[in-house]
């Protein structure tokens, strides 16, 4: 998967789960990689949702491990917290050895020097040196589905994760999401290329043309006029 998102990018898949209409569920703004940079190893993830909530205690990660899949993701519901770090160098070694491709935290990382050295990707809303000093009582849905903001996820997701964000699509749609994502992706290329060489993107999209005909007919969008004359820019 992660092969397949190489060349892709957040907001192309995010417009494609719109022009597909596919349920989309992208994180609260603010998450990021620990490892800056928009195509550095580190920088990307994408893979199968592992879930997993914190309660407290690392205990929950390393049962979560074992039933990892090469290439998954672990996707770590800390409710969003701010008071506390629940991952750290030792947990993310212990991913790497699992064949995780990466971790994404609804929460704070630790370790920060440490991650950097091992590399595997890891997201969050920031570092903090303070671990958990909590213990919680476990939910039932504890290995089997986290919460990332306002959404629900599960191993029936993917999650797409780069310096714009992450997001989570059905696995059940995503063959047509990356496909979509990829003619729209091939679109903006070759629309860049003309605006570079003095085509502007008003001319390419026949704007004047949209602009006379949204004039006859208010109900006429933007988005309707990119469909007929074949081009990409809101999705």
């Amino acid at each position: 998967m992660l092969k397949r998102f190489a060349e892709l990018s957040t907001p192309l898949v995010a417009d494609a789960c719109v022009r597909l209409g596919v349920e989309l569920r992208v994180a609260p703004a603010g998450v990021a990689a620990v490892v800056a940079g928009s195509r550095v190893a580190g920088s990307r993830v994408a893979g199968r949702v592992l879930p997993v909530r914190h309660y407290g205690s690392v205990d929950v990660f390393l049962e979560a491990y074992g039933a990892a899949a090469p290439g998954d993701v672990l996707v770590i519901d800390n409710g969003g917290r701010t008071d506390e770090a629940c991952i750290g160098d030792l947990a993310v070694l212990e991913a790497r050895a699992a064949g995780l491709a990466g971790l994404v935290v609804w929460g704070l990382h630790r370790d920060t020097p440490e991650l950097v050295e091992i590399g595997l990707p890891v997201f969050s809303y920031g570092s903090l040196p303070l671990g958990p000093v909590r213990l919680d009582e476990r939910e039932p849905e504890a290995l089997t589905t986290a919460r990332f903001g306002p959404h629900l996820v599960s191993a029936g997701d993917a999650v797409f994760a780069d310096a714009d964000g992450v997001l989570f699509v059905p696995a059940a749609r995503l063959d047509e999401v990356l496909e979509t994502a990829a003619a729209i992706a091939r679109t903006e290329r070759a629309q860049a290329e003309r605006i570079r060489a003095g085509d502007t993107l008003r001319r390419q999209t026949a704007f004047d043309d949209y602009l006379e005909r949204r004039a006859a007919d208010p109900s006429y969008s933007f988005r309707q006029h990119l469909r007929r004359v074949g081009g990409a820019i809101e999705e």
